[in-house]
Formats: C-alpha cells, sequence, structure tokens
C-alpha cells in the first residue's frame, strides 16, 4: 500500500494532466481564455493548457444546416402567407464566434428570421413562387453581411415551403384553368385559321379542273360505304349535276 499523502498527489497530477491535455479534431478549433483574457484560438491535434489557469472553448468549423421556423408575413401586394427556410452557415473566425456573440447559432437564426420577413413584404406573390432563387440570393447576401462581424459566412439560404391561404390557393387554381382554357382557344383557332388557308387552296386546284369534285365525291361515298349503316344521307354537289346534264344534253343532240 501507497502512503496517502503519495495516493493523494499521484491522483491530484493524474487530474492536472488530464486537465491540462485537449485532443481537438480536424474540424474543431478551441479559443483558449488565460485567467479571462483571450489567448487565441489554436488546434487541431493535441493541446496544452495551464490546469485551472487555462480555459478553453471548443468551436465546430463545419457546416451546418439549420432550419428557419415559419414566419407568417403579408406580401406587397397584400397576400399573407407562411414561408420557412433552410439555411447553411459556417464559422470563419472561432475567436468572434466565441467573443462577439453569447450563442453565434442562435444569433444567425434570429437574424434569419427577421431578414426574412423583411424580404419576403419586399416582393408580390408571383415572384415568391416563380422567381425563389433570386430571393435565395437576396436573403443569403443580407444575412452573411450581417453574420460577417461574428466570424459566420452564411454560404446559401433556401425558401422551402410556401404556405397559402385556401382562398388563394382557389384562386390560383382558377387562374391557371384559364390560362390553359386562353390557350386552348388559340389553338384551336390557329389551327381553323391553317384549314382554311388548305381548303382555299384546295378550292383553286378544283376549280382549275372541274372533274376533280366527281373523283372526291366517289372516293368520299367509298368511305362511306365502309360502315354499316343501313341509311346513308349524302350531299350531291350542285356542280355535280351539273356535270351530268350537259352529259345527257349531249346524248340527246346526238342522238337527234
Amino acid at each position: 500500500m501507497y502512503p496517502a499523502p503519495i495516493l493523494v498527489l499521484t491522483i491530484l497530477l493524474v487530474f492536472l494532466l488530464a486537465s491540462a491535455i485537449r485532443i481537438l479534431r480536424e474540424y474543431e478549433r478551441g479559443v483558449v481564455f488565460r485567467l479571462g483574457r483571450l489567448i487565441g484560438a489554436k488546434g487541431p491535434g493535441l493541446i496544452l493548457l495551464i490546469p485551472i489557469i487555462d480555459r478553453m472553448v471548443k468551436v465546430s468549423l463545419r457546416v451546418v444546416a439549420t432550419d428557419v421556423p415559419p414566419q407568417e408575413m403579408i406580401t406587397r401586394d397584400n397576400v399573407t402567407v407562411r414561408v420557412n427556410a433552410v439555411l447553411y452557415s459556417q464559422v470563419m473566425n472561432a475567436e468572434k464566434a466565441i467573443v462577439a456573440v453569447e450563442n453565434f447559432l442562435f444569433a444567425t437564426i434570429q437574424t434569419a428570421q427577421t431578414t426574412l420577413r423583411s424580404v419576403v413584404g419586399e416582393h408580390e406573390l408571383d415572384d415568391l413562387l416563380s422567381n425563389r432563387e433570386i430571393i435565395n440570393q437576396k436573403l443569403q447576401s443580407v444575412i452573411d453581411e450581417r453574420t460577417d462581424a461574428w466570424g459566420i459566412k452564411v454560404s446559401a439560404v433556401e425558401v422551402k415551403d410556401v404556405d397559402l391561404p385556401q382562398e388563394m390557393k382557389r384562386a390560383i387554381a382558377k387562374q391557371a384553368e384559364a390560362e390553359r382554357e386562353r390557350r386552348a382557344k388559340i389553338i384551336h383557332a390557329e389551327g381553323e385559321y391553317q384549314a382554311s388557308g388548305k381548303l382555299t387552296e384546295a378550292a383553286k386546284k378544283i376549280a382549275e379542273e372541274p372533274v376533280a369534285i366527281q373523283l372526291r365525291y366517289l372516293q368520299t361515298l367509298t368511305e362511306v360505304a365502309v360502315e354499316k349503316n343501313s341509311t346513308i344521307l349524302f350531299p350531291v354537289p350542285v356542280e355535280l349535276l351539273g356535270g351530268w346534264a350537259k352529259a345527257i344534253m349531249r346524248d340527246r343532240d346526238s342522238a337527234s
């Protein structure tokens, strides 16, 4: 058995060594304070501290993805929406992140919430739905400028969901339906216009060769005869009757 004083000294020595040695990973930095004064950021690897005198705060340098809680706001065209986003931030200066602000992550999220409300309020609903990339870039620029003093780099901000009232959803659906009907009518009108042009060209061709109307008539009769109908009503062109009348008159003249 070791004497009691030696045992106590051994335990104290182990405790002091454990408090003096720190190992930081590649993505970690340690902000060291000596008697309350900032010494600097150290790491990664093995860090030696003066027991009792030095204190170290670990900071991760990895990119952090943070959800921005849904914010209810009014757009520029007076539409109430709920918008949430995701923010990607990274500590670039560990000393500023610890010294300049109490809780850099909480402060960054609060800044993102207020910026989201102000930026969305400057745009109309159509811009929020269709030009989301522009809004994302503006959010990233404004938030990054405000958090730069804290040593935080905001690499991206993306609007995830835009929640609209039910009345606005129905109005947008009606607008989309009306737009589809308008396009359908325009396409139909263009088809009619093109068809009329082709019919005009066909009429000119038939006028040059009157016998063409008879051939077309016989072809149409052939197509209709394929259908198994008991009664077929088919209009007879006047030009065709005129041609038959002229043929009958020629036969009578030749017989006389």
